[in-house]
């Protein structure tokens, strides 16, 4: 029985703590670099008292302005700082996954997908191993690809089992000039999350499913047999409810 997780910022936590805990919710946590800047020690063991229905966790890094694939050494080295800040709170919390973006973006490195390759498996390597040494998996999420080579580029040239992809449904709908099958075929062996949300194809507008135009019927088909971890990331309690349920009904069906 798949038992999803709840994509919310750290810092909305204290918001919506008493229907995290009414619901028992599972939480994909997300640190933006601003509430790496403020927390501390004591916020997290805070925050790990406030968890005590002791809910399957796992996190989103920060993604703005950070490029793990960045070929200006200084910018690297600050995204391997955020980076790693959020795994030394991963030691304290233990999240089954940190979810980080791949930073490639075609027009940005002038389609040299093998410049982007080199300078991230300079970022990842240390944090694959520190992965495998806490447990922890990490995911790369796509984003503005539009189509899934220097992802898969990137998993077999660090194949590991704590590297995996985290595969966003939105974000494909809205950016991929191929087929969804063209993607799920290439990454499958690698996905160790999805992102679930929705959208019209005309904004990253993080719907409930089936409030836009993502074949999810596909989607839930073709990744039936793996073993992955499923994130909700609308962004209001009642579009939660409503994808909770509408994923529900997928999975009775027997579509996965």
């Amino acid at each position: 029985m798949i038992d999803p997780h709840v994509h919310i910022p750290y810092h909305k936590i204290g918001d919506y703590l008493n229907y995290i805990r009414e619901n028992r919710s599972n939480l994909e946590i997300y640190f933006p670099s601003s509430d790496l800047d403020t927390i501390n020690a004591g916020d997290i063991k805070k925050l790990q008292t406030s968890l005590d229905y002791n809910p399957d966790l796992s996190f989103h890094g920060p993604f703005m302005d950070l490029s793990p694939g960045a070929v200006d050494s200084k910018i690297r080295t600050v995204t391997i700082g955020r980076f790693t800040h959020t795994m030394d709170i991963a030691e304290v919390l233990s999240p089954k996954v940190i979810v980080f973006h791949s930073g490639y973006e075609k027009w940005h490195y002038a389609h040299r997908v093998d410049i982007w390759l080199e300078e991230s498996i300079k970022t990842w390597r240390p944090l694959i191993s520190r992965a495998a040494e806490t447990g922890v998996k990490l995911a790369i999420e796509n984003i503005f690809e539009d189509e899934p080579s220097n992802l898969e580029l990137l998993m077999k040239e660090l194949g590991s089992e704590n590297f995996g992809i985290c595969f966003d449904a939105g974000h494909c709908n809205l950016f991929s000039k191929v087929p969804l099958e063209q993607w799920l075929h290439s990454l499958k062996p690698y996905i160790i999350e999805l992102h679930i949300h929705d959208n019209d194809k005309t904004f990253d507008s993080h719907l409930p499913i089936g409030d836009g135009n993502i074949d999810f019927k596909t989607l839930f088909s073709v990744l039936k047999n793996i073993n992955c971890l499923y994130t909700i990331e609308t962004h209001t309690p009642e579009d939660v409810l409503k994808s909770m349920q509408r994923l529900k009904e997928f999975l009775s069906e027997g579509i996965s």
